[in-house]
């Protein structure tokens, strides 16, 4: 198969602002408001939803249903014998119009007990517009100070108790599950992360949400928190989690590597992409993806999807990218 350029696809209606990044970022006309977040590649619905969020072929054909068919084919041998049919991977634009709500996300034992879900939810961000972002806390949180502030919605002791970052174009920001965390308001960001759509929401106040019904993933508080890291992690822990501008090559913190990878690739002529399922997104210039099934033209702003099956790639042109995958099968725990 030919690599596949991809529509932008924003599931309309989200909690939260943004949107005109990425219509700007892609050349597209002006994005409704609250659809800040484009699924790219996506074989996940959003939470509680059938098919919103799935990413949806030019033939009309659904990206899930094409790899239930054919996970060969789409993620190839190797990756199938490892994971099944799953792509393990999703990967997001996202525009943050407004800092999003402080929040976590559960891990792979959490979610299998108590969800059924096939992941937890790591996610790592590379950032293409800066500001700050809020990280992991500063001081221990018993439980029941944590369900108290949760409770009575006291956001800003809560935000004084984390680490706030500032991150520039280029950095990389890793994000264990039960970290908390927040993106700030402007941060415009790829994120790669396991495939699932699970948060825990600790701040509603101000957001187009139920926090008190919605935030807990159907588990009750007193439940869902305790998939919430209470303990302290030093500004050099925090710090471990953050790559800045690493350049070329992999750009994610080494703990990342069970759960996905970035690569930035600076294509000056002809670069060799490696084979397997992946998703490039072109940052900056032009190119083409030339392969066996024939060549695939791109320039800033496209998301492409690149089936296993499209074999031995040739980035061909002057551009960077950054290259997102899957963990590969020996970094899987």
């Amino acid at each position: 198969m030919k690599p596949i350029v991809l529509a932008a696809n924003q599931p309309r209606g989200r909690f939260y602002a943004g949107g005109t990044a990425i219509s700007t970022f892609r050349g597209d006309p002006p994005a409704p408001p609250n659809t800040p977040e484009d699924w790219v590649a996506s074989v996940t619905t959003v939470r509680g939803e059938r098919e919103t969020g799935l990413t949806r072929l030019r033939d009309g054909s659904l990206l899930a249903d094409r790899v239930r068919e054919e996970p060969a084919r789409w993620l190839g041998d190797e990756h199938v014998r490892a994971f099944g049919p799953d792509t393990n991977l999703l990967v997001k634009l996202l525009d943050a119009g407004q800092r999003l709500p402080v929040h976590a996300h559960p891990d792979d034992g959490f979610a299998a007990k108590h969800l059924g879900t096939a992941h937890g939810k790591a996610e790592a961000w590379y950032i293409l517009a800066p500001g700050v972002i809020h990280l992991g806390l500063i001081e221990d949180v018993a439980e029941d100070e944590l369900a108290r502030l949760v409770r009575e919605q006291e956001i800003e002791p809560l935000l004084h108790r984390m680490h706030s970052v500032p991150v520039a174009a280029g950095d990389t920001v890793f994000v264990p599950p039960g970290v908390l965390h927040a993106i700030g308001e402007g941060i415009f960001l790829v994120e790669v992360q396991q495939p699932e759509d699970l948060s825990i929401l600790l701040e509603w106040n101000g957001f187009e949400l139920n926090g008190a019904r919605d935030g807990h993933l159907g588990l009750g508080f007193a439940t869902a928190l305790a998939a919430v890291e209470r303990t302290a992690r030093t500004p050099d822990d925090v710090e471990a989690l953050v790559r800045r501008e690493p350049g070329a090559g992999p750009a994610l913190a080494e703990r990342s590597r069970p759960f996905f990878r970035i690569d930035k690739i600076d294509v000056v002529g002809e670069t060799g992409l490696p084979a397997g399922f992946g998703v490039v997104v072109v940052l900056a210039g032009a190119l083409t993806l030339r392969g066996p099934a024939g060549d695939v033209r791109a320039s800033a702003g496209a998301t492409v999807l690149v089936p296993a099956t499209s074999g031995r790639i040739s980035l061909v042109g002057d551009a960077s990218v950054l290259h997102c995958r899957p963990p590969a099968p020996e970094a899987w725990p």
